[in-house]
Order: structure tokens, then C-alpha cells, then sequence
């Protein structure tokens, strides 16, 4: 009888020492197999906006509803579209200054960077006057700031590379809903539609290399 209860206890040692083992290899497993939080997060926090509705922090800006709103705006032409938005009242001046407003609203397909206000007024009074008497010079800094025959999309802005109506590239970079133009410009609120063409609110005042 003795000789059978020991080789009964060494067996139960075994299986003892071997459990441990066993969990000690399968752990690591399942940890590797499931993805950890913060993982998770930045995968998401770094994924493109919708192709499908505006994006940024200035879009809280916009009305939610009657002139100004992307429900009107999709309804008209480009320049008149800018016209119910009072943070583009400048931009506009600029546009009918310039003799451009019946190309941009009869053009198609297009993509208008369009600065704010804020965006001339960083530009400083004296050169925004200086510009708005040079007719040619600002015909051909506003059209720097359009792509034509192109609707960007949002997914296309994180590594972007666009000729625009002026002729010279511009380039667009970021991440999110954070992205900027030429590296300087934000963009505040994006793709905008309206009935001929893209509008992403721009912080900034976008000029042509050889100006």
C-alpha cells in the first residue's frame, strides 16, 4: 500500500507544478490577442471626418438653421452662398472687386478655400486696402485660394497637393479634424457644399509663390 500512495502523491505534484506553467504560457496570449485602450484611441482620434458633412471647430458658428446655415447653403451658387454668411462679408467685397463672381458661381465641381473675416483682419488694414485697389493682383490672389473642376474631400486633405484656378499648387496636411493649408492656414470649418462647389472656412489669408 505504501508504495502506491507515493507515486499517487508525485503524480499530484506534477500536475501542480505544471498548472502554473500551463496559465504562465496561455496569459501572455490572450493579452497579446486583446487591444489595449489606449491603442483604440488613437487609432480613432486620428481617423479621417465624414466625406459626407462639415467638420472643425468654427462649424459650431454657423447657423443652425435659415441663411447662413448648410441647409441653405447647399441650395446656392457659390459666391451667393458666401453672401448669407457674415464671417465671409469680406471675402465677398473682395470677390465682386475682383469681377470674379459670375465665374465662381457659373463654375463646376469646384473647391473654394475661403478666408474669414478674421483672416483678412490678420492680414492688417493697410495691405487688405493695398490689395483691394490692385485689381489684378487680387484677381489672382483670390483665385490661388480656388481648385477648380474639383470638389475635395476631407479624406483627400491629409496629404494634399491641388492646382488651382491662379495656376500654382497649394497644399493641404493634418490629421482629425485638425488640418491646414500651405501649412499656415486652418482650416476652421470644412467641407461645406453648396449647389456648385466645396467650401472649407479658412484662418488665413493664402497667397500665390510668386506674389
Amino acid at each position: 500500500m505504501k508504495p502506491t500512495r507515493i507515486r499517487t502523491a508525485g503524480v499530484t505534484a506534477v500536475a501542480a507544478l505544471a498548472l502554473p506553467m500551463t496559465l504562465g504560457v496561455l496569459a501572455p496570449q490572450a493579452s497579446a490577442d486583446t487591444p489595449s485602450p489606449s491603442s483604440s484611441m488613437s487609432s480613432s482620434s486620428s481617423a479621417s471626418p465624414s466625406d459626407n458633412k462639415p467638420f472643425g471647430p468654427g462649424c459650431s458658428s454657423l447657423p443652425s438653421s435659415g441663411n447662413g446655415s448648410t441647409a441653405e447653403m447647399v441650395k446656392a451658387r457659390v459666391v451667393t452662398a458666401a453672401e448669407q454668411n457674415p464671417d465671409l462679408s469680406m471675402l465677398v467685397s473682395a470677390i465682386k472687386q475682383a469681377g470674379l463672381t459670375d465665374s465662381l458661381n457659373n463654375a463646376k465641381d469646384s473647391t473654394v478655400f475661403a478666408p474669414t473675416n478674421a483672416a483678412f483682419h490678420k492680414l492688417g488694414k493697410a495691405k487688405v486696402a493695398a490689395l483691394l485697389k490692385d485689381k489684378v493682383e487680387l484677381k489672382k490672389v483670390l483665385s490661388y485660394h480656388v481648385v477648380e473642376k474639383k470638389e475635395i474631400k476631407p479624406s483627400e486633405l491629409a496629404n494634399g497637393s491641388f492646382t488651382t484656378l491662379e495656376g500654382s499648387k497649394l497644399t493641404t496636411s493634418g490629421s482629425g479634424d485638425s488640418y491646414k493649408v500651405n501649412g499656415t492656414a486652418p482650416i476652421t470649418c470644412g467641407n461645406i457644399s453648396t449647389a456648385n462647389a466645396k467650401v472649407y472656412l479658412v484662418d488665413g489669408i493664402l497667397m500665390p509663390p510668386s506674389s
